[in-house]
């Protein structure tokens, strides 16, 4: 197993996945923050900050010397932030919201070492109508749990969507484009370069 080249903080397995599908090694610390949009505060900058805070709380509790890639991700209607369902209800709701038209996607990747850098990705998805029935079904399924907006792009929820406009990655988690330029602007190699 070759060495790591730096440290994710997420305990996200699409993250990791990722991260994998780029040729990067790396390891895993989770970071514990307060996720809490404050008032005023735009998607945009939202994720920005969640990640850096993500990114320099692993850094700031030791370990080995080596960057740290923070990410958040939320997903957005009419300005509001759409967080993890915690129940049917919730997952109803949230699904009802994006049904039948489009929403964003704002995901952010932040890397700290010597110096801290952020970029953010912007995406529009477009939902089909959704039937009650699909919805209760889709939460049974257990995908929704765990996910920003109650949906998982990389799952069954691709059935829901329309269109794209944006980052396929970005909507899981981890917008790669970003992710390969902010890694590439730290001398950190991409692509299996590496080995």
């Amino acid at each position: 197993m070759s060495r790591p080249q730096l440290i994710l903080a997420s305990a996200s397995p699409r993250r990791c996945e990722l991260l994998a599908q780029i040729g990067i090694s790396f390891e895993q610390q989770i970071a514990a923050i307060d996720e809490t949009p404050r008032a005023g505060e735009s998607p945009a900058d939202y994720v920005a900050r969640v990640a850096l805070e993500k990114a320099r709380a692993v850094r700031a509790g030791g370990g080995p010397d080596l960057p740290v890639l923070g990410a958040d991700t939320a997903v957005v209607v009419d300005g509001a932030i759409l967080g993890k369902p915690a129940d049917l209800d919730q997952a109803r709701d949230m699904l009802r919201q994006l049904s039948g038209r489009a929403h964003e996607v704002f995901s952010a990747v932040a890397l700290v070492a010597q110096r801290d850098a952020v970029a953010v990705s912007h995406s529009r998805v477009w939902f089909r109508d959704l039937a009650d029935n699909e919805i209760e079904a889709y939460w049974r399924s257990g995908e929704p749990r765990d996910k920003a907006g109650g949906y998982a792009i990389q799952g069954l929820a691709a059935t829901f969507i329309e269109r794209l406009d944006g980052s396929y990655s970005g909507v899981m988690g981890l917008p790669l484009y970003e992710t390969a330029r902010l890694l590439q602007n730290f001398g950190i190699k991409i692509l299996g370069q590496h080995r």
